[in-house]
């Protein structure tokens, strides 16, 4: 049985509208993190805020980026698993607010505790959240099979 969902697991990971939509996430998500970093960047130095509330603020704004672009582009032509729109962007935002939340704790950790460079510890944290967001996403939102017209 254990074989079988590692298979099941392997066909997926190797499926090309899986690596298509990852590929435009990396895109999306690339973006986003520009609006997000130089948000970031604003309010840490420009506005000296402390590197967490500039981080979240940078967040907020990379999510609502992230949002718009996955759903014109990165997952348009999916089935969308939850038909009300309102409970997708509510799960959507979830998701990326669990996410602000595993940011804002590698910040911490990075900054706090490893005593690693803020901007050093944002590019790191964003790849861990990256991955994160668009497997829950992916798993809970989009999970359907792809619409072959869209």
């Amino acid at each position: 049985m254990l074989r079988r969902i590692k298979d099941k697991i392997i066909e997926k990971l190797h499926s090309p509208q899986l690596m298509g939509q990852f590929i435009r996430y990396l895109f999306t998500g690339g973006f986003a993190f520009l609006v997000d970093f130089g948000l970031f960047a604003l309010f840490l130095y420009v506005f000296e805020w402390h590197y967490l509330l500039a981080n979240l603020a940078g967040l907020l704004g990379g999510l609502a980026v992230n949002y718009y672009i996955s759903i014109i582009w990165v997952f348009a032509k999916c089935n969308h698993n939850v038909k009300n729109k309102f409970a997708e962007i509510a799960i959507f935002s979830l998701i990326g607010f669990a996410g602000v939340g595993l940011n804002q704790l590698a910040m911490y950790i990075f900054v706090d505790y490893l005593q690693i460079m803020e901007m050093i510890s944002k590019m790191v944290a964003a790849v861990i959240v990256l991955i994160w967001n668009f497997a829950i996403r992916k798993i809970l939102l989009f999970r359907g099979k792809q619409k072959e017209d869209a």
